[in-house]
């Protein structure tokens, strides 16, 4: 067990009869899942070039026959029941894709489905039951440490036993291209606390992960299992009022500080898509514990960046990769349900924020202007501690392939609103 390997539709020799541009961050080697609405209708949708394939219009012609699908599961609103029923499906889907869209004698036939990315409305691709967000970048928690407990142990005595992770807000999952609002909330002061707009609004970079069937109440999903069980990759932007969380996080942890939005990515790029991209976890000193050991651990060599755009104006502030993490998505599956947790189709999963062992590698503001103590200067000579009313920003993800290949995880952007 463990996640999916290459196979034929890996192979970057393919060449659709579609039209990709050069670059593309959704070629044939990619077909990343999602929601669109068109004329007022929601459906499934898979991403080719500057185009997205009607999923639903597939079925209803009889293009995916033979493939045991539950009737109008693609004219839906969500991904959900599509990711219930496993990867044997999944990956089955995927075949007959890369064949209908290989293939010229199918061509007359798909042409229909094929809609042009910009006259669709891309919507959540998912309806998250649950959202647990990690804490498994080593780097980021060693400099959160340094910048928050100066004088102590950067990194809490049970970080490198466990996937440390809480429970998210799933309501407030909300899809890229949706303003974000500064969050009100209850602050520290030397003369006490007192309730105001955030004043340390941060973005976190970070990979998050979906699951499809999962497991019954009470039966753990084995480590040696769990990669079964994840479906794909987005990107997230974890939003975060730092204030607000440091007054509040302790002794129970993030709440207001994180609750009030998570965005994420419009496409859901399937594991079977990035399997050229597995490369080694980082070494685990400790070993793992038993029920988190894998004879493997693999993680996937995904570019990542963040942007700023300010009044127009876009500046990359931070690159990093997602070979960063130190716990596996595995390892994180199969801790949070150790107990006997549910995990459930669409629920989401996220890294937590992942950041390099470099400054210009930090996944957040709180790193890259170290707590805001070193300012960071833009071109336009205007400083950045936090984020300000009005600042956009862009979250991109993607796998470079031979020959100019790129696997896309597409973008996450929103813009900062002023508190009400």
């Amino acid at each position: 067990m463990g996640p999916p390997r290459p196979d034929a539709t890996n192979d970057p020799g393919l060449r659709p009869w579609v039209a990709v541009p050069p670059g593309s961050p959704f070629p044939i080697q990619n077909l990343p899942f999602g929601v669109f609405r068109y004329r007022r209708r929601a459906r499934v949708g898979v991403a080719i070039g500057d185009h997205v394939l009607d999923m639903a219009y597939l079925q209803e012609e009889g293009l995916l026959a033979g493939i045991p699908l539950p009737r109008r599961i693609f004219a839906r609103d969500s991904l959900n029941g599509f990711l219930a029923l496993g990867r044997p499906i999944w990956r089955a889907v995927r075949h007959r894709l890369c064949e209908l869209l290989t293939e010229e004698r199918w061509r007359r036939q798909v042409e229909p489905a094929l809609l042009p990315l910009s006259e669709v409305e891309l919507m959540l691709p998912i309806q998250p039951g649950d959202y647990v967000d990690f804490y498994a970048s080593l780097y980021h928690a060693s400099n959160m440490g340094r910048i928050l407990r100066p004088q102590q142990d950067p990194l809490p005595p049970n970080w490198r036993w466990l996937p440390i992770g809480y429970h998210g807000r799933s309501a407030t999952v909300v899809v890229s291209g949706r303003p974000v609002r500064r969050p009100w909330g209850q602050v520290s002061t030397p003369s006490g606390p007192i309730a105001r707009p955030t004043r340390m609004l941060d973005f976190e970079l970070e990979v998050g992960f979906v699951t499809g069937h999962g497991n019954q109440l009470g039966s753990p999903i084995p480590v040696q299992e769990a990669w079964d069980h994840i479906f794909g990759l987005l990107l997230v932007n974890d939003w975060s009022a730092r204030d607000i969380q440091a007054w509040e996080y302790v002794p129970l942890g993030p709440f207001l500080g994180k609750s009030f939005a998570t965005s994420i990515s419009p496409w859901l790029v399937t594991l079977e898509a990035l399997a050229p991209f597995l490369v080694p976890l980082m070494s685990q000193d400790p070993p793992p514990l038993p029920y988190l050991a894998e004879p493997q651990p693999l993680t996937y060599d995904v570019q990542l960046e963040v942007a700023l755009v300010v009044e127009g104006r876009e500046e990359v502030i931070s690159r990093t990769n997602m070979r960063y993490l130190y716990w596996s998505l595995a390892q994180m599956l199969a801790h949070a349900t150790s107990n006997g947790a549910l995990a459930r189709p669409g629920d989401l999963w996220a890294t937590g924020t992942i950041s390099g062992p470099e400054p210009g590698t930090y996944g957040c503001l709180m790193e890259l202007t170290w707590g805001g103590q070193r300012p960071l200067t833009l071109r336009d000579g205007s400083q950045r501690t936090f984020l300000e009313d009005g600042d956009t920003v862009v979250m991109r993800g993607w796998c470079q392939g031979e020959g100019g290949l790129r696997i896309g995880l597409g973008e996450v952007r929103a813009t900062v609103l002023p508190p009400l």
